[in-house]
C-alpha cells in the first residue's frame, strides 16, 4: 500500500523550468522504483524516465533526454522530475509511479509498476 502524491505542476512559458515532486509512503522508500509518465488531452501515456531502485540508475525517453532529469532522495521518500528548456508540447499531467519488486534497472513500461500518483497538470505556453 504506497501512496504516491505529485506536486508543483503549473503553467510555465516555454524556454522555462518547473521541478516537480513525489512524494511516497512507506519505510522501504530506497527499495522502490519510480518511474515519471505523462498524459496530453487525447493521447496515450507515455513515460517520461525511470530512475531505479537502490542504485539510483536513470533512463530517459528520447523526448525528454538532455532537458529532464530525474533525481531520488531517500531520507525525503521523494523523487524528483527537473525539467528544462519546456516546450509546448511537454503539455501534459504528470504522473509518478512506483514498483516494489521490480528490476535494479529502470523500467520504461507503464506495466511494471504498481502504484501511481494522481498527477500534476504542467502546462507550456508559446
Amino acid at each position: 500500500q504506497v501512496q504516491l502524491v505529485e506536486s508543483g505542476g503549473g503553467l510555465v512559458q516555454a524556454g522555462g523550468s518547473l521541478r516537480l515532486s513525489c512524494s511516497a509512503s512507506g519505510r522501504t522508500f530506497s527499495s522502490y522504483g519510480m518511474g515519471w509518465f505523462r498524459q496530453a488531452p487525447g493521447k496515450e501515456r507515455e513515460s517520461v524516465g525511470a530512475i531505479s531502485r537502490n542504485s539510483g540508475i536513470t533512463r530517459y525517453a528520447d523526448s525528454v533526454k538532455g532537458r529532464f532529469t530525474i533525481s531520488r532522495d531517500n531520507a525525503k521518500n521523494t523523487v524528483y522530475l527537473q525539467m528544462n528548456s519546456l516546450k509546448p508540447e511537454d503539455t501534459a499531467v504528470y504522473y509518478c509511479a512506483a514498483v516494489l519488486s521490480g528490476s535494479i534497472w529502470p523500467g520504461l513500461a507503464s506495466n511494471e509498476y504498481d502504484y501511481w500518483g494522481q498527477g500534476t497538470q504542467v502546462t507550456v505556453s508559446s
